[in-house]
Formats: structure tokens, C-alpha cells, sequence
């Protein structure tokens, strides 16, 4: 569905991502994990349309996309969460996920003055959508609920919900568990799961709870100082040792080790 070729993005003197290559199998859920400041974000977003690569190719479905901005890649079913929600607080729940759809009739002020009936139907068939997605995600008990009244997990959900109201073809998901409860990241791990199994959406996420990642993907890729450092299944990437030394160090890389092997550090 993705596939990066030795992508690049430099901010002046920093290599963020640094000549990369990644593939994103189709139907796959994919978890994009490493170190603070090992260049996963700035991928999403270079991926993503929000930055421009410095050099490389990025091809979704086999199309050339590279420097698109994030608007037209919508528009071709890449879409992208963010860490921290990005909702219409004084709005519902209901109202935010009709607002998804792009080039709606009720836009244009001619449409809205002297075609009523056309504008009232679309949105009627909006409305209907997103009560499908509302059902899909057991959000029902929250259709009315104004957005900023929910919960974090609760937010995580409804921007899954606004992936729904268009035909995406892969979703990069930004810390999905960040600020979620275990309860509800449970509830937000069964509905992507079930978006790909039902859905047949492909997902890649960034995702720093190995637990999560470990129920949820495969493979996993492992980025550190901009490229990528080891790719494999969880439990791979959780027992390799350039993976290890990444997130904790040498020294503690060595202590881990020692205490697995039963030794004293």
C-alpha cells in the first residue's frame, strides 16, 4: 500500500529522517516504534503531506505521491490521527463526523439558498453514514454529547469514527493509546482491529506501549537517529539487541542482558 524509497527530510543541519526505506504491506497493521527523537513523526508527517521530503520517493498504491499536500492525499484515502485529538469541541459527536466529507452541496451559498431539497438529502444520507460509523464504534450512548466533554479515550474513537466517512484506503495512527485508559485502548485496539479485518483497512502506527503493539501488529519497525534500525514481528523486535540499546543504552543494554541470563550485573 506504502512503499518508501530512500526517503529524507533535514531541518538545516538535522538529519530528522535520514535516506529511508519502508514497505506497508496492504491489510497490514503495521507499528512504527523507537527511541524520542528517532525520526517516526517526522516520517508520519513527511508521508503524510504536512512535510515537504528533502529527497526520496513515496508511492501509495503504486502512485506516486511524493509532495502532495495533505488535502489531496484525503482525497485518495491517506489519512492521518494525531497524538492529541483534533475534534470540533462545541460540536457533537454526530456533527463531527458530518463535517468529514469533502465537497458537500450545503458549502456552496447558491446550493444552500436554491437547491434545498439536493442539500437536505445529501445531508440526510451524511447523517445516515454517520450513524453507521457511531454504531460500528458503540458510540451511541455519546451520538449527542458535545466532543470536548469526552473522554481522551473517547476522542481516540471519534477521530477512528472521521476515518470512517470517507473511503480510506490507510490510516497513520499517532499515538493511539497516548492519555487512554486501559479500558477504553482496549475498546479503541478491537475497533481498528476490526476496521481491518471488516473494513480491510491498512494501518500503520506509531505506538510506545509494547503491550499494545504486541496484540496489535506485524510487523513492527524499529527507527533510530532517522533510518530504520530492525524490522520483524514483536516479539523479534522486543528480543533484538540493537533494539534494546536503542531505547536503554549500552550500559543498561548490558545490565538487561545479565539479568535475563540469570547473572548479577
Amino acid at each position: 500500500m506504502i512503499r518508501v524509497e530512500n526517503l529524507s527530510k533535514h531541518f538545516g543541519g538535522l538529519k530528522a529522517v535520514d535516506n529511508t526505506s519502508i514497505n506497508i504491506a496492504k491489510g497490514s497493521i503495521t507499528g512504527l516504534i523507537g527511541p524520542n527523537g528517532a525520526g517516526k513523526t517526522t516520517l508520519f508527517n513527511t508521508i503524510a503531506g504536512l512535510y515537504t521530503p528533502t529527497s526520496g520517493r513515496i508511492f501509495l498504491d503504486g502512485e506516486d505521491i511524493t509532495g502532495l499536500k495533505p488535502h489531496q492525499l484525503f482525497n485518495k484515502g491517506l489519512l492521518r490521527t494525531f497524538q492529541i485529538a483534533h475534534e470540533f469541541s462545541r460540536m457533537t459527536v454526530t456533527e463531527n463526523l458530518m463535517m468529514v466529507p469533502g465537497g458537500q452541496s450545503g458549502e456552496n451559498l447558491v446550493n444552500a439558498l436554491f437547491r434545498r431539497a439536493q442539500v437536505e438529502r445529501e445531508e440526510q444520507a451524511i447523517h445516515h453514514r454517520a450513524a453507521e460509523v457511531i454504531d460500528f464504534l458503540n458510540l451511541d450512548h455519546i451520538a449527542d454529547e458535545l466532543a470536548g466533554n469526552l473522554s481522551g479515550g473517547q476522542k481516540k474513537l471519534l477521530e477512528l469514527g472521521r476515518t470512517m466517512m470517507v473511503d480510506a484506503k490507510i490510516v497513520f495512527l499517532d499515538e493511539v493509546g497516548a492519555g487512554v485508559n486501559r479500558t477504553l485502548l482496549k475498546e479503541v485496539g478491537d475497533a481498528i482491529i476490526r476496521l481491518n479485518q471488516d473494513k480491510n483497512y491498512t494501518f500503520c502506527m506509531i505506538e510506545h506501549d509494547m503491550d499494545f503493539i504486541g496484540r496489535m501488529c506485524d510487523p513492527v519497525i524499529c527507527m533510530a537517529e532517522g533510518a530504520v534500525l530492525a524490522e520483524g514481528s514483536a516479539e523479534e523486535i522486543k528480543n533484538n539487541e540493537e533494539v534494546i540499546e536503542a531505547y536503554l543504552g549500552r550500559g543498561l543494554k548490558n545490565k538487561n542482558l545479565q539479568a535475563r541470563a540469570g547473572e548479577s550485573p
